[in-house]
């Protein structure tokens, strides 16, 4: 039964879920993460699904309360790992739409009071949709009237119910409290979102949509083929469990996989583990490398490869080990001067940040594995952080 707040009782459509007893069992795997990873390939394909029409090579959106040609800029807030998926929405949006995007961790986004503009959209992306800081981060928005524009993966949560439109992901329950397809999954619907502002904006031709949405659409199959070959994943996972400090690095949207990277092999490993701009290694974390410190390093190749590269052999050049993760011709690059060199799929540096992310959870995993943690609840976290 159910009152409001005068405890009068009040009625509430029930619904039935959709979800069986298989989408929330481990079912031959070892732990619900290890599951959750290798169901990516068919989640990312079912999101891809409801946003995108194979035939046309184009993004179709549900309705909007707006227009993206319209919104001077958009503000993005969110939490953990959904706001590193955030990070790397805005490299799209600025890149591919030319929309500008303010982005904030939610829990500080709400205490500094910014002034928010006229007609501007405000984007949340969560998990649960409960998340409490980015819940209220919404409720800012709203009192500045800014549209409200949702990620979410639970449909009748209370940021989507707050929401002016929800973009759900169809990752299914996550049971992990790592994310692993609630990431990439928001990864997608950012980058369809990126496309269909672009388009909007008219900075983004025709010809140019059909290109990034055909690389998008070849995504799950390229996942697929990388997650048959992990085996050298847990060979360099035994020698990361012996360190102390693993460092991450990453340009372009790579930086911000970077700190995902950091984030899942910390709070899973219990081992340190930081990401940075592979451009301000010199203003500070030089200092930490050592012939004991892994540095892991996502560079497909690309426009930014040979200034990452220039960055690998600075690392290289005082000790650390590099464990390069790129593709056939970054490896040809410089795959012999770095430590481990795991080959990914090549693909349009549009969407690496989705692929490359498997790799870096695969990592996380297998080195937790082997330290004998509790993979699926680490100690201190929660899935969904309900109080601030």
């Amino acid at each position: 039964r159910i009152f409001d707040q005068e405890d009068a009782p009040v009625e509430r459509l029930v619904t039935r879920t959709v979800m069986s007893g298989a989408m929330i069992g481990k079912g031959s795997y070892r732990h619900f993460m290890q599951k959750e990873i290798f169901e990516q390939p068919v989640v990312i394909g079912d999101t891809l699904q409801s946003y995108v029409d194979p035939l046309s090579r184009r993004v179709t959106l549900p309705d909007m309360p707006f227009d993206f040609a319209d919104i001077p800029r958009l503000t993005a807030s969110a939490c953990g790992t959904a706001f590193y998926a955030g990070m790397i929405g805005k490299y799209w949006f600025e890149q591919v739409a030319r929309l500008p995007v303010d982005i904030d961790i939610a829990s500080e986004f709400r205490y500094r009071e910014a002034p928010l503009p006229e007609n501007g959209a405000a984007l949340f992306i969560s998990q649960s949709g409960e998340t409490i800081d980015t819940l209220s981060a919404l409720r800012y928005t709203r009192d500045q009237k800014q549209h409200i524009l949702s990620i979410v993966n639970q449909q009748e949560s209370g940021i989507a119910r707050e929401s002016d439109v929800v973009m759900k992901t169809l990752a299914g329950p996550e049971i992990g409290v790592a994310s692993t397809k609630a990431f990439t999954t928001q990864l997608v619907v950012l980058a369809c979102l990126a496309l269909a502002a672009g388009r909007a904006r008219g900075s983004l031709s025709p010809e140019a949509e059909a290109e990034l949405t055909s690389a998008l659409i070849e995504v799950p199959a390229q996942a697929s083929y990388f997650l048959e070959r992990e085996a050298q994943l847990i060979e360099i996972a035994h020698e990361m469990a012996e360190a102390s400090d693993i460092l991450y690095m990453g340009r372009g949207s790579m930086y911000p996989l970077a700190l995902e990277g950091a984030l899942k092999f910390k709070e899973i490993s219990y081992l340190h583990a930081e990401g940075y701009a592979a451009g301000e290694l010199k203003h500070g974390a030089m200092a930490l490398i050592d012939e004991h410190v892994p540095i892991v390093v996502c560079a497909p190749s690309g426009p930014l490869f040979d200034k990452t590269a220039g960055n690998i052999q600075e690392v290289i050049a005082r000790g650390g080990r590099v464990v390069l993760i790129s593709d056939a011709q970054g490896i040809e690059a410089i795959g012999d001067n770095v430590t481990h060199a795991v080959q990914v799929p090549e693909v349009s540096p549009f969407v690496a940040p989705i692929l490359y992310a498997l790799p870096l959870q695969l990592l996380a995993y297998h080195t937790a594995v082997i330290k004998g943690t509790d993979v699926d609840k680490p100690r201190n976290l929660a899935k969904s952080v309900t109080v601030e």
